[in-house]
């Protein structure tokens, strides 16, 4: 008897093996695209010379010479990375910041009874990240609770502090219209950081953040307590989040006020700077209560379901979630969540995934603490906690050598009343580079004894593999890693022999 493995996409791995039966269990650096697993691209060094400090921020543009600049913001530095070279631009006299998140005043954290309920406060202490952005070939370059700063593409030259823009900024960003924006920052009369306060310059001017009539630089307060965590461009709006909320900024052109600022989510907000993606006229993000959230122009922040968050909810790492980073591969349409789990640490070491055309879920173990999605490079970018930039999506090694990775199915029971044999598998794969092996354990009972046939070696092209693991339910693994390797697994067949009733 045939029997083809067709198993739709995504993992199920917070429901029992039993209980997602008919499903994938768990995976590793594999994704799933068009429906089915495939191992993930390799990856290249970007440059051999390893970052100064850890990195808290990449952004990729082109100057007037179509020459491709990438800027890393580290704990420590700021560089670019431009015509095949690495420079320290970084703003004189800035300080190193924190590398880890030490919590803060807020409940759980800090000293006994020390600020108010739910609420963030002064006490608060969060690793250095950094908010980036183009203007036109130039940089815009924010520390977080620093000033913003402008580089001007000449890297002979540290970025500097822009003239009269705000001491203390949390989070920036560079609006449609050619405004810089402050978010959380300094109020422009009393000069006290506010948590909620935005402020931004006049139109392509970024060095003038004066309100009056003759500009066009504007402050506004945000209704609804907590403290802005961050901002994205989305079309021609932008989004803030805030660690309660989700607002939606509409340029509305008034003299009096240019931009209007909507709550579009409540109990919604955003755990870190990073932790946010925008993928077209829709955003992904990972919440403080360590939900997913999405949230499309025109429509309602929803939650956006996950059927593998279990581990991250129990294993982040505590005080550590503002190194979430959220990013996207448009080639493969899909995001990636990079998270810090405490069973390696505090610097992020697994990612989940989901595909934007089925909302299929992966997940994987890789050290990344920054990511950037390709364009206008021609890959993505990643860097590793020791300040190795690489290409991503490149080959299939890491660097020059191999990396793991596996998917399994979770059972797949043949009958409830009967037992059977599987005696072989025959093989569906495509673009296979190297060896993959293939394993299946079999068992009588959902959590009986198990039987497996051990892992046997498929080269590229095998017509069939040899087993012999006998029970009523059935998982199988492929997995690699111990040389180079690459796949996409198909509709794999099995061949079992009914072995009778037990």
């Amino acid at each position: 008897m045939r029997i083809p493995l067709d198993i739709p996409p995504g993992l199920s791995a917070d429901d029992t093996s039993f209980a997602a039966a008919g499903r994938w269990a768990d995976a590793s650096n594999v994704r799933f695209h068009r429906g089915r697993p495939q191992v993930i691209g390799g990856w290249e060094r970007l440059v051999e010379a390893p970052l100064s400090g850890v990195c808290r921020g990449v952004l990729a543009w082109t100057d007037k010479g179509a020459v491709l600049n990438v800027a890393f913001g580290t704990h420590s530095k700021l560089q670019v990375f431009k015509g095949g070279g690495l420079y320290d631009i970084t703003p004189a006299g800035l300080a190193a910041g924190l590398v880890d998140g030490t919590g803060g005043q807020g409940y759980g954290t800090g000293a006994y009874s020390t600020g108010n309920w739910s609420e963030p406060s002064s006490g608060d202490y969060f690793p250095r990240t950094w908010s980036l952005a183009a203007w036109g070939e130039n940089l815009m370059a924010c520390p977080r609770e620093g000033a913003i700063h402008a580089w001007t593409n000449n890297t002979g030259s540290p970025a500097a502090a822009l003239s009269n823009g705000p001491a203390r900024v949390t989070h920036m960003l560079v609006a449609p219209t050619d405004q810089v924006f402050a978010l959380g920052c300094n109020e422009e009369v009393s000069g006290i950081f506010n948590p909620l306060c935005l402020r931004h310059s006049s139109v392509r001017n970024n060095n003038q953040w004066n309100t009056d009539p003759a500009t066009t630089a504007r402050e506004y307060i945000l209704p609804g307590g907590g403290r802005i965590v961050a901002g994205r461009v989305i079309g021609p709006y932008l989004l803030v989040w805030t660690s309660h909320a989700l607002f939606l900024g509409s340029f509305v052109g008034s003299v009096t006020q240019p931009w209007r600022f909507d709550r579009v989510g409540e109990k919604c907000g955003l755990i870190g700077p990073n932790a946010a993606v925008v993928v077209g006229q829709q955003a992904y993000w990972l919440g403080p209560d360590l939900q997913f959230y999405r949230y499309g122009l025109g429509g309602a922040v929803e939650p956006l379901p996950c059927p593998i968050r279990e581990a991250m909810a129990d294993n982040l790492a505590a005080s550590q979630g503002d190194k979430i980073v959220a990013s996207s591969s448009s080639s493969f349409s899909e995001i990636r969540f990079d998270y810090p789990d405490a069973r390696d640490g505090t610097e992020n070491s697994r990612q989940l995934r989901m595909s934007l055309s089925d909302g299929a879920w992966s997940r994987g173990i890789m050290a990344r603490i920054a990511m950037i999605d390709a364009g206008p490079s021609q890959y993505p970018i990643g860097v590793d906690p020791a300040g190795a930039a690489y290409w991503h999506e490149r080959g299939q090694s890491a660097d020059g050598g191999a990396f793991s990775w596996f998917v399994e199915s979770a059972d797949q029971c043949l009958s409830e009343n009967s037992t059977a044999m599987v005696r072989g598998l025959w093989p569906d794969m495509a673009d296979q580079v190297g060896p993959v092996s293939v394993s299946v354990t079999g068992r009588f009972t959902p959590q009986g004894d198990e039987s497996s046939s051990g892992a046997l070696s498929m080269a590229p092209g095998a017509e069939r593999v040899d087993l012999r693991t006998t029970g009523r339910m059935f998982r199988v693994r492929f997995a690699g890693g111990s040389a180079p390797t690459a796949c996409r697994i198909g509709r794999p067949v099995f061949d079992i022999a009914p072995a009778g009733s037990r």
